[in-house]
C-alpha cells in the first residue's frame, strides 16, 4: 500500500504550466500533487492575452473554450511613446481570458482529474537523494519520483538554490515591476494594443465579462524617480503617450488597487536545477513581447510531460529525461526568447521606438516575420 504523502509527481506551484502538467500526469494515471500557496481563484499580474498556438491543447485538456464567448484578437496596434498609432495583423490570432478564470478552471478541471491539490501550502525546501525527492512544506513532507518546479517569478527557492545569477545587465537598477488593472473601458474585441511610454509599454485587451485588461511594464528606476507612488509615475510618465491618458482617464477601474509583482528580473535560468524540472517562469522569465507567456507555459508544460511520461514507464533513466527536457525546451523558445529580448530592447525609447514602429511600418515583410518570431506554431 503506497503512503498518503507519497507521490508519482510533485508539483511546486499552481500556475498554467504547473496545472496543465498535472492534469495530463493525472489522465496518465500517475498519482500527483500540486502545491500552491495561494488560494483559487485570485489575481496574478499579466497581460491575459492567449496566442491560439495553446487553443487546440487546452480544449483537449478538457476546458470548454467555445461556450466561453472569449474575445478572439486578430489585430495589434502599437504607439509610440507620442501616441503616433501603427496597425499590424496577428496572423495566428489569439483570444483574451483573465488568470483569475484560466486558472481557476484548470484547477477544478485537475481537481475533477483527481489530482491532489494543496492550497495556500508553501513549499519550504525540495531535497533530492537517492533517486527520489523529499518535499518540505508547511503541512508536512511529501516523498515524490519527480518534482516540477512551476513557482513565479519570485520564489523562495530560487534564493535557496542561487539560481539567480545575474551579472551587470541585469542589476538592481535594470528590473522591472509589473501593475495590472481590470477595467471596463469601450476597447474593440478583435483588438490588443501595446502603449509605449517612456522605459516601458502598456498592453490593454479585452478578456471575459466585457473587461479589459490593463498591464504594464516598467523599470523599478522610473518608479523610484517618481517618489515610488504608482500614481505619481502614472500621471508623470505614462500620461506623455495620449493614448494612455485618455484609457486611464476615461476607464472604470474595477480593482481598489490594482496588483503589482515588483523587483521582476530577466536573467536567463537553468531548465533543470537539483534534478527538478522547471516550467513556466521557473525555467526562464519571457520578456512579454515574445508571443505571450501564457502559452510558452503551458506548452513547456506538455513538453515536461512527455519526457515524464516516458521516466515512469522505464524507457529512459533520469540523466536522458533531464538531457531531454532541455534540448526541447530550447528547441522550441530560445529564438522566441532571443526576439523578445531584441524587440523589448526597442520599446520605450523616444526615437528608437518610433524609428523601429516606422521601419516595421514600412516594411511589412519584416513586421510579418518578427511577429512571427515570437509566436509559437500550434502544440
Amino acid at each position: 500500500m503506497q503512503k498518503q504523502n507519497n507521490f508519482d509527481v510533485v508539483v511546486v506551484g499552481g500556475g498554467l504550466g504547473g496545472l496543465t502538467f498535472a492534469i495530463q500526469c493525472a489522465g496518465a494515471g500517475y498519482r500527483v500533487a500540486v502545491f500552491e500557496k495561494e488560494q483559487y481563484p485570485f489575481h496574478k499580474v499579466c497581460g491575459e492575452y492567449v496566442s491560439n498556438e495553446s487553443k487546440l491543447f487546452l480544449i483537449q485538456l478538457g476546458l470548454p473554450l467555445s461556450s466561453w464567448n472569449l474575445p478572439e484578437i486578430e489585430k495589434l496596434l502599437l504607439t509610440d511613446i507620442n501616441g503616433n498609432a501603427y496597425p499590424f495583423k496577428l496572423d495566428l490570432g489569439g483570444f483574451g481570458i483573465s488568470r483569475f478564470k484560466l486558472d481557476d478552471e484548470l484547477y477544478k478541471l485537475a481537481v475533477q482529474k483527481k489530482v491532489q491539490v494543496f492550497s495556500r501550502t508553501k513549499v519550504l525546501n525540495v531535497s533530492f537523494l537517492e533517486d527520489n525527492f523529499e518535499v518540505h512544506t508547511a503541512k508536512g513532507n511529501f516523498s515524490s519520483r519527480i518534482v516540477i518546479g512551476s513557482f513565479g517569478k519570485r520564489s523562495n527557492l530560487d534564493v535557496q538554490w542561487n539560481r539567480i545569477k545575474e551579472d551587470r545587465k541585469y542589476a538592481i537598477d535594470n528590473k522591472y515591476i509589473g501593475i495590472k488593472y481590470h477595467i471596463r473601458y469601450p476597447f474593440p474585441n478583435n483588438l490588443i494594443a501595446l502603449h509605449n511610454f517612456k522605459n516601458g509599454y502598456c498592453g490593454i485587451s479585452t478578456i471575459e465579462d466585457e473587461k479589459c485588461c490593463l498591464c504594464y511594464l516598467t523599470t523599478m528606476r522610473t518608479l523610484k524617480e517618481n517618489e515610488n507612488r504608482i500614481e505619481v509615475m502614472q500621471e508623470k510618465v505614462l500620461y506623455k503617450n495620449p493614448a494612455l491618458k485618455k484609457i486611464f482617464r476615461e476607464a472604470e477601474f474595477l480593482y481598489e488597487k490594482p496588483e503589482t509583482i515588483a523587483q521582476v528580473s530577466f536573467a536567463p535560468k537553468s531548465q533543470v536545477q537539483n534534478h527538478v524540472l522547471m516550467v513556466g517562469d521557473a525555467a526562464g522569465l519571457i520578456t512579454p513581447l515574445c508571443g505571450n507567456g501564457m502559452s510558452m507555459a503551458m506548452h513547456s508544460g506538455k513538453l515536461a510531460f512527455t519526457v515524464v511520461d516516458n521516466f515512469l514507464k522505464g524507457n529512459i533513466n533520469r540523466p536522458e529525461m533531464e538531457r531531454r527536457y532541455i534540448i526541447n525546451w530550447r528547441h522550441h523558445f530560445e529564438t522566441r526568447l532571443w526576439y523578445g529580448r531584441k524587440v523589448q530592447s526597442l520599446m520605450g525609447s523616444q526615437w528608437l521606438t518610433s524609428l523601429s514602429l516606422e521601419i516595421m511600418r514600412r516594411i511589412p515583410y519584416l513586421a510579418r516575420h518578427i511577429i512571427t518570431a515570437t509566436h509559437g506554431q500550434p502544440f
